[in-house]
């Protein structure tokens, strides 16, 4: 039996008394008034004497009606004072009587608001890439699914779920399609944007609520070849004016990488579907990796699949994530960590030694970037196990300290108990042991220490009990608790490049067959170690993004990388001119497409803000409902700081 207090500091639901174990949607979609309407029903499983109510997770939804099976009349509800972060909890009585163990059906019918809604952003058809239809998409995590759905918006909570979804254009879910048929014709042969259609989906397999995810607009699929002995399908979904070019991009790698990982995990993949839709350019994220339907940037179309490795993180979270869950928001490096550690283990296995190094390496500049930023705001976001306090918003932390710093201890513990021999068996473990749970640190370490007593000796456990666990897990500080080092060889080539740079005098030494023989990955890399020296020049710049065509690059990784360099120091003569351009560019007015990615617009706009906050932030209110409202709170937290 569980204990009756509620542990996750960012949800309000009664969880650790009563749960749901399944709920059923039936949700019409009104493109008009940009709103979901419908309704929820709950299963939920009771597991305390005398309970008098469940509490759900609420966040701006309108309620209209409550009701419970068995009862007469509709039941009486409240709602709770807003918490700006929180919401409002919803309180519904129960019936008298219940045991634990028992179940109970709640309905709530309801509709979402907007604005106010931070799970859902509704584009106009001019933001789309055919700008002849609307499109809406949803972002659950970390804790935006309450204003989505009533529900228990802990990622302690895992339930299956099935929906009915009614709209004008086609719609997906993070589940299974049961009618009409994905490969069918398209919004089952009615008009598209004209005719309603209703969407039916299952999800068979328990998830957590920040992995609910719709979407629905002017989508089309396109399944890559069934791979020969695997149960699952796969395929890529996208607006009509891409899909060619979406399809071709992950066509070689998306089933190759799954069927990588299974291999390495030792576990048949448990989702049965894995589809791509590729989103707007105003999502905020690489990738997100909802259950059946990983959501991806359409910067990752770049015409010669150099970006694919994040559908490889994404595929990873099928186990590490999706499978095996952080129980609340502190313990989220358990999900990133591992993910990020497992993604270039598997770029070893695909590739060679020398990529995972190389992803290692390249991935400590944006790690070393953010520790930084969190030295002078608010040190507690540096620690991988974050204490958070009852209602603060686990979105002040996001950063990439829980997949690096994470990554790096997860490779730290892998050298110190003797290498990959030793530690994948392990690895293997934690996946049988804890698939389908939600867990904490505590009970990962515990699982850590209690498979090496069982199959280790006493060297492993003297290895274990050398580590600074606390320096790692709780610790503070720009670097981590140890030196790491990492297999240099993709990455000389751009070191050496960059050295050369930072010492000439003059530009005329360098062309474009400096980097003739590198990947954009590469390219990335030499720009970013450019950054670790004094700033360039202004003419240095300007022959820098000719030379290597950068300052137009349609490469969005490369771009963000030149324009760093450029804007290093925010002195400079040119540091305007360049900050306009790097703002431009990433607010669309260059091709009409925000660069709404995190990755993206934070970096340039905490950069713009430093050369002429008046100036940055005049282009931030002017296309600032462009950005999807989880990046507009946190570009607002870079302009305030």
């Amino acid at each position: 039996m569980m204990s009756a207090e509620t542990t996750d500091p960012t949800s309000q639901s009664n969880y650790r008394q009563i749960s749901t174990k399944h709920f059923s949607l039936d949700w019409s979609i009104d493109f008009h008034e940009k709103v979901i309407k419908g309704s929820i029903t709950h299963e939920l499983t009771v597991y305390t004497n005398d309970l008098k109510e469940v509490i759900f997770d609420t966040s701006d939804v309108v309620i209209k009606r409550v009701y419970i099976e068995g009862e007469s009349c509709d039941a009486q509800y409240s709602l709770g004072e807003k918490h700006e972060v929180m919401g409002s909890a919803l309180y519904i009585p129960l019936p008298a009587g219940l045991q634990p163990g028992s179940s109970v059906k709640v309905t709530i019918e309801y509709n979402t608001t907007e604005p106010g809604c931070k799970a859902l952003q509704w584009l106009d058809k001019a933001q789309t890439h055919g700008k002849t239809h609307p499109y809406l998409f949803s972002q659950c995590q970390p804790i935006y699914a309450r204003g989505l759905l009533p529900c228990q918006d802990t990622p302690s909570v895992k339930a299956t779920y099935e929906a009915r979804i009614t709209s004008v254009l086609p719609a997906l879910m993070s589940a299974i399609r049961v009618s009409p048929p994905a490969e069918g014709p398209v919004h089952d042969g009615k008009i598209v944007g004209q005719d309603e259609v209703t969407y039916v989906y299952n999800q068979p397999v328990p998830i957590p609520s920040y992995l609910i995810a719709i979407a629905s607009a002017n989508l089309c699929y396109h399944a890559f070849k069934k791979l020969e002995g695997k149960d699952w399908t796969s395929g890529v979904w996208a607006e009509p004016d891409i899909i060619n070019d979406a399809w071709w991009e992950f066509k070689e790698d998306t089933t190759r990488f799954l069927a990588a990982e299974e291999e390495l995990v030792g576990m048949p993949y448990a989702f049965g579907v894995y589809d791509l839709l590729v989103l707007p350019p105003a999502f905020p994220y690489g990738g997100m990796e909802n259950a059946c339907l990983t959501f991806v940037t359409p910067t990752l179309l770049t015409g010669d699949r150099t970006l694919v490795d994040v559908v490889l993180h994404e595929i990873t979270h099928s186990y590490f994530g999706n499978g095996i869950t952080h129980a609340d928001a502190s313990h989220f490096w358990l999900n990133e960590g591992w993910t990020t550690y497992i993604e270039r283990l598997l770029q070893q296995i695909l590739h060679s030694p020398a990529h995972r190094g190389f992803s290692f390496l390249t991935g400590s500049k944006d790690l070393y970037d953010d520790l930084k930023f969190y030295e002078q705001r608010n040190k507690k976001y540096q620690k991988l196990q974050i204490e958070f306090e009852k209602g603060e918003n686990p979105d002040d932390a996001y950063s990439t300290v829980p997949y690096d710093k994470g990554a790096n201890f997860l490779l730290h513990i892998e050298r110190t108990l003797g290498g990959l021999d030793v530690f994948l068996p392990y690895m293997k473990d934690y996946v049988k042991t804890f698939m389908g749970k939600s867990i904490t640190t505590e009970m990962w370490k515990e699982h850590l220490f209690s498979y090496y007593t069982r199959f280790g000796g006493d060297d492993e456990l003297e290895a274990l009990k050398s580590i600074d666990w606390d320096a790692w897990l709780f610790g503070t500080g720009v670097t981590l608790p140890v030196p790491m080092e990492y297999d240099m060889t993709l990455a000389q080539q751009s070191y050496n490049l960059a050295e050369r740079w930072s010492k000439t005098k003059d530009t005329s030494e360098f062309s474009a067959i400096d980097i003739s023989g590198m990947d954009a990955n590469q390219i990335g890399a030499f720009l970013e170690r450019l950054q670790s020296f004094d700033p360039l020049p202004v003419a240095h710049i300007d022959d820098l993004g000719d030379l290597y065509r950068l300052v137009n690059s349609p490469n969005a990784e490369l771009r963000l990388r030149f324009y760093e360099v450029a804007l290093l120091d925010p002195k400079s003569d040119k540091s305007e001119l360049y900050a306009i351009a790097a703002l431009s560019w990433v607010v669309g007015e260059e091709d009409g497409m925000v660069k709404g990615r995190m990755k993206f617009c934070r970096p340039i706009f905490r950069a713009a803000f430093s050369v002429n906050k008046t100036m940055a932030q005049d282009k931030y209110q002017e296309h600032k409902n462009s950005f999807h409202p989880i990046a507009r709170d946190l570009i607002e937290q870079v302009r305030d700081s």
